[in-house]
């Protein structure tokens, strides 16, 4: 048996993350670029990242496609559309989980060893973050559980401290 997946957090910018093979976006559902986590993976990515998701046309809410990183300092970015937030009676949970646990679908058949994420849908889709956090780390814990040898390194980024705490609270809870 292989050495068991490490889930962690860091306070850092998610577009400076080179020491994963890759970083997931925060996207919208045309992958064309946004605000928040979106806009900054697209500006430092460059244009050639807009041209590459044009030809994706776009992904609907909890799926996931794959790009090259291009600026980037990783070799991949994986874009998933989280859901707007309408008060948690519109699927909003099974849909968040499905962002984390496609994106992880995804990046293992693309051979991806170490995978960031940034906190999915608290930003402009207003997302509550502890429960976004819940969500989030019960999506990971459970597709490590299952897959416990395909990846080396998951890490949550953020610049927030805030955001951070939620995370680590939640990975204490179901990783120890």
């Amino acid at each position: 048996m292989g050495r068991a997946t490490q889930v962690t957090t860091m306070k850092q910018d998610i577009v400076k993350a080179d020491f994963v093979d890759a970083v997931v976006n925060a996207a919208n559902r045309t992958l064309l670029g946004g605000g928040c986590v979106d806009g900054a993976i697209h500006k430092a990515a460059g244009c050639s990242l807009f041209w590459a998701c044009l030809k994706l046309h776009g992904c609907a809410v909890g799926s996931a496609k794959i790009t090259k990183a291009y600026g980037l300092p990783c070799k991949y970015i994986i874009h998933t559309v989280g859901p707007r937030w309408h008060g948690g009676k519109k699927g909003e949970a099974e849909a968040l989980y499905h962002c984390y646990y496609n994106s992880l679908i995804l990046a293992h058949e693309y051979g991806i060893r170490t995978i960031a994420f940034p906190s999915i849908s608290t930003g402009i889709f207003s997302y509550p973050l502890e429960q976004a956090a819940d969500v989030a780390v019960t999506a990971v814990y459970n597709y490590v559980k299952q897959n416990p040898e395909h990846f080396d390194r998951i890490i949550w980024v953020f610049l927030e401290e805030e955001i951070e705490q939620a995370y680590q609270r939640k990975i204490r809870e179901l990783f120890g």
